[in-house]
């Protein structure tokens, strides 16, 4: 059965406001994961978004917070939160598969670095989420939380899924191309996919435009989860790390917003592009200046250096993980899906200046993006062009499958390695759209200001 999605009446799980009642002990981390874990018991077998639980951990996890509050000791802003975890990330207490039968009881006894910090930070690592295979574009089980005919999105399906089911208030994602902000887009969820390299990706560290990325029902949730995560682990090994404070940044209006095109425009939908359209105009009549690529030439030259932002992030991943499918294959002998294969061949036909070609490519988007920085505070588009497909679709973008949905309007901000944050605001035929905002890099607090102003903004004119 479908659910019916509004912007103006979705009331998704938050943890924040439980705090208060944790620390009166009117309520408690206890009864709130107990909360959670009753959603999960009804939702799952439909919306099937997680690969493992671990209960009993979770339940102790979650009674040592509960005695932090009572004495007044509670270790962060998020102790006591129930969390989804990625399934490629490690977790010492339960196996890591990544979606591919050929991981299979994969223990690696290890947390990953946001793993170990969400645990030093009181948080309560309830289980580990769907993840497409290889966190690539093959599928796994999910279903959308708001139709159980559509796709959740990838590769953070389970994250994303979780989180717009209501199971828990938030979950760890990872993009390389669109895989946190697009399953955010088609399961209402709010999503940061941070600088790159702003929070610490552990062992993600093997393709070069990967990233970290939080999942939660609500903005206050999804920065303070990042940033006590920032805190504890810090970001990449020789990157800064996430900048910003512990409390979400105060809404900040923008005065200019830049409309970005990309390679999404061509594909968006109609009623998408009224809706969108409708929401541009609700942010200029509060005072915004929006500004389209005919109306500055840097602007124009920014959407020609990000237009091939596809085959860049396609060629990017294929060369840099050719030498672990090549592995794979002789390990196992097989077990890989047609899409990944697909991803190999590539790999194949690439040559060393092949790769270099496409970095300079990537380097001039990145150059392009920079030179923008002082015409506007921010970039703004669709977070996808459309809502969730069905899972039957056939979706192919540059030779590659993509039945999880089109990375359009993704696929340029891993390649720019920008913060990018996406709101849930849109509803098309009842089912939720995103809209994001793309700030330069280590602008993500700031950025986080001004998606609090639009989010605050339009739902005023929704209610």
């Amino acid at each position: 059965m479908s659910a019916q999605y509004s912007p103006a009446d979705f009331q998704p799980l938050t943890f924040h406001d439980a705090v208060p009642a944790f620390k009166d002990g009117t309520d408690n981390p206890r009864k709130y994961l107990e909360r959670c874990l009753e959603t999960i018991e009804t939702r799952e077998p439909v919306v099937r978004a997680w690969v493992e639980m671990n209960i009993p951990a979770a339940r102790s996890a979650a009674d040592a917070s509960t005695k932090r509050y009572q004495a007044g000791r509670e270790l962060s802003t998020i102790d006591g939160m129930p969390v989804g975890i990625k399934d490629v990330l490690m977790t010492k207490d339960m196996p890591t598969r990544m979606g591919s039968p050929l991981f299979e009881g994969n223990y690696t006894k290890q947390d990953s670095a946001c793993v170990q910090a969400l645990r030093g930070a009181g948080a309560i690592v309830l289980g580990k989420t769907v993840t497409t295979e290889l966190g690539m574009s093959h599928p796994g089980p999910t279903t959308n939380p708001f139709d159980p005919l559509r796709t959740p999105g990838g590769s953070s399906s389970g994250s994303a899924a979780v989180v717009g089911a209501r199971m828990v208030p938030a979950a760890i994602g990872t993009q390389v191309v669109g895989s946190v902000i697009r399953p955010a887009s088609f399961c209402a969820n709010y999503a940061i996919k941070p600088t790159l390299g702003a929070l610490n990706r552990g062992e993600r560290l093997g393709f070069s435009q990967s990233h970290l990325g939080i999942h939660a029902g609500d903005l206050q949730d999804m920065w303070q989860v990042s940033i006590e995560v920032a805190k504890r682990s810090g970001g990449d090994p020789g990157f800064p790390g996430l900048y910003g404070g512990t409390v979400l940044h105060t809404a900040a209006r923008p005065a200019r917003l830049i409309v970005m095109e990309a390679e999404g425009a061509p594909e968006l939908d109609e009623a998408t592009k009224g809706a969108f359209d409708s929401l541009l105009s609700d942010l200029h009549r509060a005072g915004v200046e929006i500004i389209g690529r005919t109306d500055h030439p840097l602007v124009e030259a920014f959407e020609q250096a990000i237009s091939e932002s596809l085959a860049i992030s396609r060629d990017i991943c294929a060369y840099e993980m050719r030498w672990s499918l090549e592995n794979l294959l002789e390990q196992f002998g097989g077990g890989l899906s047609e899409s990944l294969r697909s991803r190999l061949d590539i790999a194949r036909k690439m040559t060393l200046d092949d790769y270099r070609l496409v970095l300079s490519k990537r380097d001039a988007a990145r150059a392009a993006h920079h030179a923008i920085s002082n015409i506007a505070d921010a970039i703004i588009s669709p977070s996808s062009v459309g809502p969730a497909p069905t899972l039957n679709n056939k979706g192919v973008d540059s030779g590659v499958i993509h039945t999880t949905g089109l990375p359009n309007y993704n696929a340029v901000t891993s390649v720019l390695g920008a913060p990018t944050i996406t709101m849930p605001l849109l509803a098309i035929d009842q089912l939720p759209v995103g809209v994001q905002v793309i700030g330069q890099q280590h602008t993500d607090d700031g950025l986080a200001g001004i998606a609090r102003w639009i989010s605050q903004t339009i739902h005023e004119r929704l209610v």
